[in-house]
């Protein structure tokens, strides 16, 4: 996995290309944002990739400033956007030299995902074809809200939101709500899955297989119906 670092200030920011094998066809590449309590290296983010991999879809990991300075508090939302629209043009620039049929995704796992979406609602993100969010926060743990949601409705990227019905972050109820009103928008619920995408063997169906697989699949079919 070739390891590069992405140019930021006050240091560059330690990022990760996982690409396919190169007996299969790149179909996209997914800029993916850690959460905020690990890094990109961390073995869900790893596992995502992988995943991803296997059905052609590439990825590009990348640690936040904060997480890159050894910081616990996470980033604002302004220097988190800017480390990610720099991580965009950094892909942006690989697909136009490796892939340039490819379709660029731009997403993460929880707060990686929400950034994204604030990114997504400010500026519009022409060169992105979608949206692929694990595990979005919409609220704290034990506190159901929806006011993290209110900028979703400027966004008009297509969007797939990935979460696990046992997701503390996430309502069954207000996430379903909140996202049946946006067009855009689709939803797809891991069974048993919590925020971490850690599952329940004994009660998940086993004909879904594992969660990251089943994950990965969702991607490559949301990709197909991007233009």
């Amino acid at each position: 996995m070739p390891e590069v670092a992405i140019a930021s200030e006050p240091e560059p920011l330690a990022a990760t290309y996982l690409w396919p094998a190169a007996s299969q066809e790149t179909s996209s590449l997914l800029v993916l944002a850690h959460g905020a309590g690990a890094d990109h290296r961390h073995h869900n983010m790893e596992s995502i990739a992988q995943a991803l991999a296997v059905l052609g879809i590439a990825t590009l990991r990348f640690n936040f400033p904060f997480m890159q300075a050894g910081k616990r508090r996470v980033d604002s939302v302004d220097v988190a956007t800017a480390a990610l629209a720099m991580a965009v043009e950094h892909a942006e620039q690989h697909l136009a030299d490796r892939h340039p049929d490819a379709k660029l995704l731009l997403g993460g796992h929880s707060f990686g995902g929400r950034m994204a979406t604030h990114l997504a609602a400010t500026t519009g993100l022409p060169q992105v074809a979608g949206l692929v969010l694990c595990s979005f926060p919409l609220h704290t743990a034990g506190k159901p809200a929806v006011t993290r949601a209110a900028h979703l409705r400027d966004i008009t990227l297509p969007m797939l939101y990935l979460s696990g019905t046992r997701d503390a972050l996430a309502q069954a109820d207000l996430l379903t709500q909140t996202l049946a009103e946006l067009p855009q928008a689709q939803l797809h619920w891991l069974e048993t899955a919590n925020h971490g995408y850690t599952i329940l063997k004994r009660t998940r169906d086993p004909a879904l297989g594992d969660v990251f697989a089943e994950l990965a699949a969702q991607v490559r079919s949301f990709v197909l119906t991007l233009t």
